[in-house]
């Protein structure tokens, strides 16, 4: 079966994407958010856990018989968050630690789990490996995106810390946008969560509503250009 990869992309990233399109994993996102950087560490691991799960269950999809399918995909789903956890437990652990339990709960991050469903165990491995890393992206960009816009409303600042939670090489990414700036506590807390994600929904819907009506006033202006010609 031929995919159309760039359909599966825009999917991932925008028409489909988990946190905007289908409101999932909505846990995670409001909890972590406070920062960018916050977000940017679980989006990877998250992602990780997406490319894996969705390789491997393609791989066994005419091994595993369809009355236990679900047990197994979850088993697989958290055979491999484990092997996350103390992958980022050894190599990164300050991030580790403040991203904490919710790591554990990428398990019960019911996208995951619907996308191996849907998508990972009816089709063959390289669609569903590029179709899990194209859903783990979109996954991060909304977390970053959501981390990115409280922490600059919050504290005026983009990527804190990124260095000491990611590494070394993250140290590019700590930005001061609002020098001077007091913060807004309430963007940081959990109820600017909601906030925050309340506007984000808003924009992605004006602004698919917007380049919608764009796509059509072209297709009408076509024919009208044509028949000149």
């Amino acid at each position: 079966m031929s995919h159309d990869y760039k359909r599966l992309a825009k999917d991932g990233l925008w028409d489909n994407n988990i946190v905007f399109a289908q409101a999932l994993g909505l846990c995670p996102l409001l909890a972590v958010t406070g920062t960018a950087t916050n977000g940017l560490g679980m989006g990877l691991a998250s992602t990780a856990v997406f490319i894996a799960s969705a390789l491997a269950i393609s791989l066994l999809r005419n091994i595993i018989t369809p009355q236990v399918r679900i047990p197994i995909f979850v088993l697989i789903i958290a055979v491999l968050v484990t092997l996350v956890d103390m992958s980022m437990n050894a190599w990164v652990h300050d991030l580790h630690k403040v991203l904490g339990l919710f790591i554990p709960l990428i398990v019960t991050n019911c996208a995951i789990l619907g996308r191996a469903e849907a998508f990972a165990s009816r089709n063959s491995p390289m669609p569903a490996l590029f179709d899990g890393l194209m859903m783990g992206l979109g996954f991060t960009f909304a977390l970053v995106a959501l981390g990115a816009a409280r922490e600059i409303l919050g504290s005026g600042t983009l990527f804190s810390s990124a260095a000491l939670l990611l590494g070394e090489w993250a140290s590019f990414l700590e930005l001061t946008l609002i020098p001077d700036y007091k913060g807004f506590l309430l963007i940081i807390l959990p109820p600017g969560g909601f906030i925050v994600l309340a506007f984000l929904l808003a924009g992605k819907r004006v602004l698919d509503r917007t380049l919608a009506a764009r796509k059509a006033a072209r297709v009408e202006d076509e024919p009208a250009v044509a028949d000149p010609a």
